[in-house]
C-alpha cells in the first residue's frame, strides 16, 4: 500500500473508532436518566459518610446535602433510616453535621458507611410503614398487570399518586396519612419498569412520555370502581405523566385537579443535568440527547405540549424550588405566571429534586389542604 493510501486508511480507522467511542459515551451518559434504578439515588445526589451515631442522632459528612432542612430517608447498601432536621446545638466536628435520627428501619448505621439522602422516607407497604389498612390491586395496563396500593376512604374523589425518578411507589407514602385524614381514597401506582411491574420493550425509562399510559390505566380503574372525580398527584417524571394524562386521556374529564411536585417540563434539560452529575464532559451532552432520542423515540415537543399553559383545564398546584438541579424551577414559575387563574406555585427553598415535602412537611401539607378542600 502506498504511503498516502496507508495514511488515509489509518485516519479513516481512527475517525471511525472515535465516532464509535463517542456514540458509546453518549449512550452511557443518557443512561443516567433512561436507566435510573427505582429506589436508588440519582447521580445528582452526593454520597455521604456516617461518622458516628448516638441516642437519637447521627453525624454525617458536612456538605450542602447534609445541611438541607427537613426530613429525609437515609439509604445505603442494605440500610434505610429516617433523619430529621440538623441539630444546631449538638456537638460536632468542623467537617460533620449532626441530624436527628428518627428511626433505623432496615439494617444498621455503622461508622464509615456510605449513604445518601432520599425523599423516600418510608419502606414497606402502607400497613407495615404507617399502620394504614390497604388493598393490593392489579391494574390491567397495555404491557401487563400494574401493582398498586389502594387505601379506601369515604369520598368519591380519589387521589392517584405517581412517583418519579429514583424512587418507587413507597415515596408517595409521605402524604398518605395526610390524605387519609382528609377522607380521600388513594391509589398509589407502580408503573412500567418498577419492581413487580412489566418492563418496556427496550428496558428503558421514557421520562413520562410513554409511562403516562399506565397512569391512564389507573384512571380507568379508579372510575370503574367508583371515583367520580380524580386528582392526579405526581413527583418528577410522575408529574409529567399527570400532565400527559390530563391532556390526552379519554377520561380526562374526570380529572378535577393536578398536584405537580418538581415536574420535569423539559426532558432534554433533565437528561443533561443527570449526565453532568455523572461527570459527562460538556461536548458529549448533545450526544447524550441524541442517543436518548434514538434509543427511545423521545420527542421534547410532546412534553412541552402537555405542559402548554393554554391547554391546562383544571386547577393545578405546583410545588417546586430554585435548588432543584434536575428539573429547572424557572419552567414551573413560568407556567404559574402564564395561567395565574389556574396554577398556584408554592416555592420551596432548600429542597432537592422531588423533595418538596421533605424540606417543609407542615408547609407542604397546608398548601395541599388549601388546594384540595374545594376539589373534594
Amino acid at each position: 500500500m502506498r504511503p498516502a493510501k496507508a495514511t488515509a486508511a489509518a485516519v479513516t480507522a481512527v475517525t471511525a473508532a472515535l465516532g464509535t467511542a463517542a456514540v458509546a459515551a453518549g449512550r452511557f451518559a443518557s443512561d443516567a436518566a433512561l436507566r435510573a434504578p427505582a429506589g436508588r439515588p440519582l447521580p445528582s445526589e452526593p454520597r455521604l459518610t456516617v461518622h458516628a451515631t448516638d441516642a437519637g442522632q447521627v453525624s454525617l459528612t458536612r456538605a450542602l446535602a447534609s445541611l438541607r432542612p427537613g426530613t429525609y430517608g437515609l439509604t445505603g447498601n442494605g440500610t434505610h433510616a429516617v433523619v430529621g432536621p440538623v441539630l444546631e446545638s449538638a456537638r460536632h466536628e468542623a467537617d460533620t453535621v449532626v441530624r436527628r435520627l428518627e428511626a433505623v428501619t432496615h439494617g444498621t448505621l455503622e461508622p464509615g458507611a456510605k449513604v445518601w439522602l432520599t425523599p423516600q422516607v418510608h419502606v414497606g407497604d402502607p400497613y407495615t410503614a404507617l399502620g394504614i389498612d390497604h388493598t393490593d390491586v392489579g391494574i390491567p395496563g397495555e404491557l401487563g398487570t400494574l401493582p398498586a396500593w389502594f387505601v379506601p376512604n369515604l369520598r368519591d374523589t380519589w387521589v392517584i399518586t405517581v412517583h418519579g425518578l429514583g424512587t418507587t411507589r413507597e415515596h408517595p407514602m409521605v402524604v398518605m396519612d395526610f390524605l387519609r385524614r382528609l377522607r380521600l381514597p388513594v391509589l398509589d401506582l407502580a408503573y412500567r419498569g418498577d419492581p413487580g411491574a412489566p418492563r418496556s420493550a427496550d428496558g428503558l425509562g421514557h421520562l413520562g412520555e410513554t409511562e403516562w399510559r399506565d397512569l391512564d390505566a389507573a384512571l380507568r380503574h379508579a372510575v370503574r370502581h367508583g371515583a367520580r372525580k380524580v386528582i392526579l398527584h405526581g413527583w418528577s417524571t410522575g408529574a409529567t405523566m399527570c400532565l400527559h394524562a390530563a391532556a390526552h386521556s379519554a377520561l380526562r374529564d374526570h380529572v378535577s385537579g393536578l398536584v405537580l411536585d418538581s415536574p420535569v417540563l423539559n426532558w432534554e434539560t433533565t437528561l443533561r443535568a443527570l449526565a453532568v452529575a455523572r461527570r459527562t464532559p460538556g461536548p458529549l451532552l448533545p450526544l447524550a440527547v441524541r442517543a436518548a432520542q434514538g434509543r427511545t423515540g423521545l420527542r421534547g415537543d410532546r412534553t412541552l405540549a402537555a405542559a402548554d399553559p393554554t391547554l391546562l383545564r383544571v386547577p393545578t398546584l405546583v410545588l417546586h424550588g430554585p435548588d432543584d438541579t434536575v428539573a429547572p424551577w424557572a419552567l414551573s414559575r413560568r407556567l404559574a405566571e402564564q395561567r395565574p387563574e389556574l396554577v398556584a406555585l408554592r416555592t420551596v427553598p432548600g429542597a432537592p429534586h422531588g423533595a418538596m415535602w421533605n424540606a417543609d412537611p407542615a408547609g407542604y401539607e397546608e398548601a395541599l389542604r388549601r388546594f384540595l378542600t374545594p376539589l373534594m
